[in-house]
C-alpha cells in the first residue's frame, strides 16, 4: 500500500479554552487533489495552516512524506501555500515575483531564469513576465500566486480558498484550470473551500468538516450519492427531509414509517451511516418527478406547488405534501414540450423507494 503523503493522528488545536481541531485523523494520497469542506468557523483554514507549519498542533501529530513535522518551520516543510488574497508583491513585475522564492534560496541565476519561464508557461502567462503585478486582472494575479508556489516545486499545494474573490464565470474557468493544472504537475493540491460545488467539482476526495471536527471522508460521488448523515446530506446539495421512524428489521430491509409516504421496507444498504439513530428519510430534488399526463413512477403522491423557480434549464418546485408542514423541492429539467407549473397547481410527485436515504 502506497504510503501517503500526509498523515494527521489525533491532532487537537487550542485558543486558550476553545478546541478549533478534535482529533483530527486523516491520510491525504500522494498525487490526489484533496479538499477541507466546511462552512465558516468549522477548522479547516486552521487545519491547512497547521500542515503548512503557521499553526502548531496543541495535540497529535503530523506527517508529511513520511516524516515527521514537530518542529519543522514552515520555511522547511516540504509544503507550498496559495493564500486567499494572493499576496503578490505588487511593485515587483510578474517574472520578480516567480523568482522571489528561487532568489531567497540563492539559486544560480540560469537555473532560476529557466524555472521561472517554465512555472509562468505552466499557468497560461506566456508574454506577462514584465508585466506590473497591479496592472493585472484578478484571475492573472492568481495565476502568478500559483506560478510563485509551483517554482518551488513543493511536494504538497495548500490552497486557501484562492477563488473566493474572482466572479462566477472566472471562477469556473480557474476551477477546470486548476485541476487540468493538478494532473499535468502530478502533486499533491489541498484545498479549502466552503463552496460545496467547487469542491465535487474539482476533488478527488472531500473531507466536510463541522465545529473542527470531520464528519465524512469520501469522494464527491459518495458524499453526494451516500452521505453518512443528515448533517453533510444537508451540507453537499440541496436535500429534501421527512420524519422517519423504524418499525422492524428482516434480513438485509428495514421496516419504516415515513412522513407523508407511509410504510416502507427499505435495503439496509439505505441506512448510509448504519441504522443506529436513523430518524429522518433524506431524498434529492432532481430524484422526484412531477409527473405529467399518461406519466407513471413506481410510487406517486399528490402535492400542491407553493413556489416556482424558473433557470432557464430547469424549475424548482416547492410542494406541498400531505402530513408534512414544511414543502419539499423538486427538480426538472426544462424539456421541450414540459410546460412549467404555476403556484397553486396540484401536481403527482414520482418517487422511488431506492431513491430514499435512511439518515441519523
Amino acid at each position: 500500500m502506497t504510503q501517503p503523503i500526509i498523515r494527521l493522528s489525533g491532532l487537537d488545536k487550542f485558543y486558550g479554552d476553545f478546541q478549533a481541531l478534535s482529533q483530527i485523523n486523516l491520510d491525504i494520497k500522494t498525487g490526489e487533489f484533496f479538499s477541507l469542506l466546511g462552512p465558516s468557523g468549522c477548522g479547516k483554514t486552521t487545519l491547512l495552516r497547521s500542515i503548512a507549519g503557521f499553526e502548531t498542533s496543541s495535540a497529535g501529530s503530523l506527517h508529511i512524506d513520511g516524516q515527521s513535522m514537530d518542529g519543522v518551520p514552515a520555511n522547511k516543510r516540504p509544503t507550498n501555500m496559495v493564500f486567499q488574497s494572493y499576496a503578490i508583491f505588487p511593485h515587483m513585475s510578474v517574472a520578480e515575483n516567480v523568482a522571489y522564492g528561487l532568489k531567497a534560496r540563492k539559486l544560480p541565476k540560469v537555473e532560476i531564469k529557466a524555472r521561472v519561464a517554465e512555472a509562468i508557461d505552466m499557468v497560461g502567462l506566456q508574454g506577462f513576465d514584465e508585466r506590473a503585478s497591479h496592472a493585472l486582472s484578478g484571475g492573472q494575479r492568481q495565476r502568478v500566486a500559483l506560478a510563485r508556489a509551483l517554482v518551488l516545486k513543493p511536494r504538497v499545494l495548500l490552497l486557501d480558498e484562492p477563488l473566493s474573490a474572482l466572479d462566477k464565470k472566472l471562477r469556473e474557468q480557474m476551477q477546470s484550470e486548476l485541476r487540468r493544472l493538478q494532473r499535468a504537475v502530478g502533486i499533491t493540491f489541498v484545498l479549502v473551500t466552503h463552496d460545496q460545488e467547487e469542491a465535487l467539482t474539482m476533488s478527488d476526495r472531500i473531507a466536510v468538516m463541522f465545529d473542527g471536527k470531520i464528519e465524512q471522508v469520501a469522494s464527491p460521488q459518495i458524499l453526494y450519492g451516500k452521505p453518512s448523515t443528515r448533517k453533510v446530506a444537508a451540507f453537499i446539495g440541496m436535500m429534501n427531509f421527512l420524519d422517519a421512524k423504524i418499525m422492524t428489521t428482516s434480513g438485509d430491509n428495514v421496516e419504516v414509517e415515513v412522513q407523508s409516504l407511509g410504510k416502507l421496507t427499505l435495503p439496509l444498504k439505505q441506512a448510509t451511516g448504519g441504522l443506529d439513530g436513523c430518524n429522518s428519510v433524506g431524498v434529492r430534488p432532481e430524484m422526484l418527478t412531477i409527473l405529467m399526463g399518461s406519466q407513471t413512477s413506481e410510487r406517486e403522491i399528490e402535492a400542491e406547488v407553493t413556489e416556482v423557480s424558473y433557470y432557464g434549464d430547469m424549475t424548482y418546485y416547492d410542494v406541498k405534501l400531505p402530513a408534512k408542514e414544511d414543502p419539499i423541492t423538486v427538480s426538472m429539467r426544462n424539456t421541450a414540450g414540459r410546460k412549467v407549473l404555476e403556484v397553486g397547481a396540484k401536481a403527482r410527485v414520482g418517487w422511488s423507494t431506492s431513491s430514499l436515504l435512511l439518515l441519523k
